[in-house]
This record gives C-alpha cells, structure tokens and sequence, in this order.
C-alpha cells in the first residue's frame, strides 16, 4: 500500500543519511526506561523536548482537547494516505477506525487530527506513521527527524547538514573575455559542452563570470529547434546559451551583462533539473523596437516626428523600417509615453502606425500624414513596433526546480522568461526594467514580462520589478486544445488552435483533462489519458494535432454545431505573487488562469495603463485555460490603473472570461465555491470608477478594500460604475 499513487508523493532511495533508516537503526537498541522510549525510536541522541525545543525546530503537531493535530501541509497529506490504507487493509496494529479523525479527501490539506489514549500502542503507531510522513513528504528537508514531548507535541528537528559539495569554474580561465566586443558565444558553449561531460554526480557545478560585459553574435550561435508557446514559431533558433539537461548547474554572474546581437535567444534552459541563474543581465545591443520623439502635431496633416539618435531606421516607399543587426522590421504600431514619467501617455493605448505618404521634412525629421491622434503632444516619446515575438530572453521547458535570483532583463525581443512544461519554478528580484534613469530607452520587451504556460507545481515570483513592457508582467495559464474529430467511444483527435501556441508535447498518458463547450465555457466532463500520439503532417512543421484515447466513455457531442476544448488539469501550478512594483506597461498588469491555490499579495501596480489584474479564460481567441477556483488578492496597491483601454480592460479587477453565448450558461466558470475569489484589505487610488467587474463567477468576496479618488486625470471609462457584475452567484462586497 506504500507504493499507491498519492499526490506529490516522492519515495526517497534509503540511505545513511535518511533520517529514517538511521531512526530505525535506532530502534533496535533497547530503551533505557519508559520515559526515553518514544524518542529513542526516533534518534535519542536528540535532546527531549519537554523542557525546550532545539534551536532548530518546527513544531508540526499540536495537542488540544485530547486531540493530535498534524500542522504541516505536507504531513497531512501523507498522515492522512496512511491512515485510511491502514484502516483498509486493516493491518494488524491499525487504530480502530473510532480513534481516527481524518478529512475527506486526503489531497485537503487541512490539519488532521487523531484522538490519542494513554494506550502506548496508539503512541508508538503514530510516531511510527509520522516518522515515515516526514522520511517522504517532499517538502521536508534532507536531513530531518522529529521527537514527541510528554505534552504531544511533535518537534520536526532538522540536523546541521555539511553545505553540498561543489565544483567551482571560473569562465575566464576558459577564454571567455568580459569587456570586449569579442563574440563569447562559440566559447562558452564549448566551455559548457566540456563540463557537462565531467560534471561529478551529486555535485554542483558552478559556472562563475567575472563582473562585466559579455557579448553574443548570432553567426556561430547554436541552432535548435524549439517550438516557444506564445511566441512565433520562426526554427531553427539561433541560441546563445544552450542549457540541455543538466542537473545541479548553478550559472553566477557576479552582476555580468550579457549583450546579444540580432535574432537570438540568449539562453534555453531544457529537461533540466535543480538549476539557478543569479546576479546577470540581459540586453540586446539593436533592440527590435525603435523610438521617436513628436515634434509637431499637426492635426489632418499628421504628425512630425524625430527618431532618437540610437535608432537605426530607412524609409522604403511607404514603410518605415527599423534596422537591427541582422532582420529589419516594419514598424506598423506605436505606444506613446509621457517623457518625465515614462508612463504610457493617457488615453493612446494602441495606436496604428502608417507611413502612407511619409516623407523627409530636413535633416532627421518626418511627417506622417495617416499617422494621426489628437492625444499626441510635443516633447512625447513614441515607441514604433510590429507584433512580432521572435523568441523570449529565457526559456524554460520540461524542467524541475529552477530558480532565478537577481536577474535583470532589460530588453529583449519576447518576452522576458517564457516558462512552458515546468515544475516547481522560483523568480526572486528576477526583474523586467529600463537601465536606469539615464536609460534613452523606453520601453523593454516586446511582449509579457514573464509567462507560464502548462506548467505545475508552484509558481513563485517574488521581489521583482516589472516596467514598460509591452505586455502583461506576468501570465500564467494552460493551453486549450480544440476537438476536431471524434473516433469513436473513448479516442478524439484534437489540435492546438492558436498560431503562436503548438509544437510541444501537450499531456501524457494518466493525465487528468477536462472538456468545456467553447460557445458557453461549461464543464462537460473530466477523463484521464489512456494513450497520446502526436500526429505529424507533411503541411506543417512542429506538432499540431494529437489523437487521445481516454479510459471511459466519452460524452456525445455534435461537433459539427459545437466547439469543444480540452484543457489539462494535470498540468497546472499554485501560484505565489508578492512583493513586485508592475508599472507604466501597456496593457494588464497580472493574468491569472489557475485552479490551483493563488495569492497576490503586497504588490504596488503603478500606472499600468490597462487593467492590473485579470482573470481570463479563453477557449476561443486565445485558448488559455484555466479557472480560478482559490485566489487570494489582498494588500496590494492599486495607482491610476486603466489610463488606457485595451482588451479585457473593464475595471481595475477584472474577472473576464471569453464566453460568446453567457446566456444559456449553466455553469460559472470562476470560483465555485463560497468565498473562493477573495479581494481583502487592498488600496485603490484611482482617477476614474470602475474598481471590480465580475462575469459568471460563484463566490466572490471583496471586503476591507480602500477606495481613494483623485483627480490626476479626467474620467472617461464607458462604465462609470464602481462595480459592475454579469451573471454572478454569492457575492459579498462589504
């Protein structure tokens, strides 16, 4: 009954230095007395705790009212497991099942309690079941044990642990070159290829960069194919950094810059496990986004306008290009941004660019007769663009355990971190910024700051500042696939439906999935895998379509009158936002699309020009899944959200699932339950009205929450409401 599937349950290879196996050791030896027994099981050479606790403990069990209460998430989990396979199978030695309280569902994570009786047996038995909790549960450290004091209470002692042995290279002494224009590139992935193949086992390999400036050139770059969700599937990409499976590799930059050259990824981080980069920077040198200042409006006329120095462009008949390394790109979209500030400039949001008719005015100057709008003022900094997404500044994918600590991106053609097939993934002070006040530049990446897309476990990104990017700062969510075909009872084909999302393996076989009506967002069934194929195509490069078999009967549908989509739920994180400055963005500023457990919390969003958070759902524009069924937002600050009008853009807060029939809805696609969306304790300070727009949510909670108006520019939203709900169940707003 061990061996039983169970959430995140991870069996640990025994060994000397599990506390278990060493615990068990120690159970051989006879006790010394009554009172020593039930430590002895579990190290006597821990010090009892019925006195004082070590000074390295967690107290992970309470005693109240006769009652044994296990406090750690993690324990619980497995307690309970072992609990109900006991009271199963029962075993003999197992507690009658009128000693044992347990939740209902053992993935609950709600404490567990058993009552206890003076019976040494029910003692010995449940520090017995603990003991093996703590030896597996994933979130306990390597070297941890626990001891039972004479009042009940367990104290989870973690013994002093040697630091892992590493073995340290410094990249200079392989010729790579800080403060040069030399390209670096061929060097360090000849460096990185030699090391992997010496990589001790059980050790960790540290590359250490010198402080400085490294450049990186696309002509002796490494060419892999990757296909990157949400971003243009333009392969073979040129990378400058290949990192492909490799584990317990920490990267340390020592505060170094990387600068890359033309049409690069700068580095791909791939099937690989327990990795960190830390304390670097990521810049490209020829940005593909060019910028200019308004000189004149002349209303009818157009504009007048004036590149910034840096900017390299040429004008070909009617279109303005700019000029990068090695690709040009023809500007046809335009973000406007106050020049004191740097904030997205009131009332612009999205402007279209056209060079019809352009034509040189004198030395540097333009006037673009179509290029016209009203809110254009002299001194503005305009930011000219295409909607292209080359590739991000990082990519993860099919990785475990990756942190990202004191990571700076200060440009790049994608997005700042794309993150895609991921387990367990940690940005902290990972930041998407301008290069300082002195910064020409007004802008950073071309799209979201960071993006999460199918991954699991936990998302983390803490103390981080994201600003001016072109996009949201952080978007986490899953990937819709749209049933083309049904085979039969159990076996459908399906295929990923947007343009800049396929490629990549989307489920396995066991995988939980469930099915939704793309016209009104119902939940109409949820299978597991039993089998998946890819299935290639002559047409078409990279994985579009799949045939899935599940282990039941499917529903009937008709699909020629109606969509369904398949969303995985395997395949979705918790996450944990806090602590970050988002600011002066075009568009959003958060988008969550999670069921899983998610906290924003203690965040400043600054003039985000958009909507600052959403929760989406979309299985028919953008086919990003995922309901929000537990969220937290509380004491975050809202500053003048909404300057601009861009999609999903109804209130500061907003619950916006794509739904194009909401009234033969049966369902809600948020919440679920009472309270499961909680909006507690935030700050608004606002210029215009709407606060919290909610569509086909259950159980939405917005309570202690400050509203402060001011007039730092004119109101002008279509909805002058403070709360505006459509199809809403149990709603609180007190």
């Amino acid at each position: 009954f061990l061996i039983q599937p169970i959430h995140r349950l991870q069996l640990t290879t025994p060994n000397r230095e599990n506390p278990y196996h060493h615990n068990l050791r120690q159970q051989r030896k006879p006790s010394r007395n009554k009172r020593e027994g039930i430590s002895h099981l579990f190290g006597s050479h821990l010090p009892h705790t019925r006195k004082s606790s070590p000074a390295h403990s967690e107290v992970i069990s309470r005693k109240e009212n006769g009652q044994f209460s296990i406090v750690n998430d993690q324990l619980s989990i497995h307690f309970s497991y072992l609990c109900r396979q006991l009271e199963r199978y029962s075993l003999p030695g197992a507690l009658p099942p009128e000693e044992m309280q347990l939740s209902e569902n053992c993935i609950n994570t709600s404490p567990i309690a058993m009552k206890l009786n003076t019976h040494s047996k029910n003692r010995i038995l449940f520090s017995a079941l603990l003991s093996f909790c703590v030896a597996i549960a994933p979130a306990m450290p390597a070297q941890s044990c626990f001891s039972i004091d004479d009042n009940g209470v367990a104290h989870l002692l973690t013994k002093p642990t040697r630091a892992k042995a590493q073995q340290v290279v410094r990249m200079e002494r392989l010729g790579v070159k800080p403060n040069t224009r030399q390209d670096n590139t061929p060097v360090v992935q000849r460096a990185l290829d030699r090391l992997k193949q010496k990589a001790l086992q059980g050790k960790e390999t540290v590359l250490s960069f010198p402080k400085g400036v490294y450049h990186f050139y696309p002509e002796r770059a490494t060419k892999r194919t990757y296909f990157i969700s949400n971003h243009d599937q333009e392969n073979p990409k040129r990378v400058g950094i290949v990192l492909e499976n490799w584990s317990g590799l920490r990267i340390e930059g020592n505060g170094a810059t990387f600068v890359f050259h033309g049409s690069m990824l700068p580095i791909a981080l791939v099937g690989s496990t327990d990795c960190t980069l830390r304390n670097l920077s990521i810049d490209f040198d020829d940005p593909c986004i060019g910028q200019v200042r308004i000189v004149e409006n002349r209303g009818e006329e157009g504009i007048v306008f004036k590149p910034e120095p840096w900017t390299r462009y040429k004008v070909e008949g009617e279109a303005f290009h700019i000029v990068g390394y090695d690709r040009c790109w023809q500007a046809n979209a335009a973000i406007a941004f106050e020049p004191s500030t740097r904030r997205v400039a009131y009332r612009t949001g999205d402007l279209n660019f056209s060079a019809k008719g352009i034509r040189r005015l004198g030395e540097g100057l333009f006037l673009a007769p179509h290029f016209r709008h009203s809110m254009l003022k002299p001194g503005m900094v305009v930011v000219l663009r295409n909607g292209e997404r080359p590739a991000p500044a990082f990519f993860l994918s099919q990785s475990l355990r990756v942190k990202m600590q004191h990571v700076d991106v200060h440009q790049a053609p994608g997005m700042g971190l794309l993150a895609q097939l991921c387990q367990d993934i940690s940005l902290e002070g990972f930041n998407v910024r301008l290069r300082g006040d002195s910064d020409s530049r007004y802008f950073t990446t071309q799209a979201d700051a960071t993006h999460f897309s199918q991954c699991r476990g936990t998302v983390r990104v803490v103390d981080g500042l994201y600003e001016n990017m072109m996009d949201d700062a952080i978007n986490v969510h899953g990937v819709y696939l749209k049933i083309t075909e049904r085979i039969d009872d159990k076996t459908v084909q399906a295929r990923f439906a947007h343009s800049q999302t396929y490629g990549f393996l989307w489920a396995s076989r066991g995988d939980t999935v469930q099915f939704v009506s793309s016209r009104t967002m119902d939940a109409v069934g949820i299978h597991r895998i039993a089998a998946i194929k890819p299935l290639a195509s002559q047409e078409e490069v990279g994985v579009r379509s799949f045939r899935i078999t599940f282990e039941d009967s499917l529903p009937q549908w008709d699909l020629r009158n109606e969509d369904i989509g398949i969303e995985n739920l395997s395949w979705t994180p918790e996450v944990y936002f806090a602590r970050n400055t988002v600011r002066n963005n075009r568009a959003r500023g958060a988008l969550f699309s999670s069921p899983r457990k998610t906290v924003v919390e203690q965040n400043l969003f600054d003039h985000t020009s958009g909507t600052a958070i959403l929760l989406c759902g979309d299985c028919n524009g953008w086919y990003e899944s995922g309901s929000c069924r537990d969220i937290t937002i509380r004491e975050n600050t809202f500053t003048n959200a909404l300057t601009s009008l861009y999609q999903f853009t109804n209130a500061v807060i907003s619950i916006y699932p794509e739904i194009p029939d909401l009234a033969h809805q049966q369902q809600y696609y948020h919440g679920g339950s009472e309270q499961s969306i909680r909006v507690i304790g935030n700050r608004f300070n606002t210029f215009d009205a709407p606060i919290l727009y909610a569509k086909s949510t259950d159980g939405l909670l917005f309570q202690d929450n400050i509203i402060q108006t001011n007039t730092a520019y004119p109101p002008f939203h279509p909805s002058q409401v403070r709360f505006l709900l459509e199809r809403c169940h149990r709603v609180r707003i007190e």
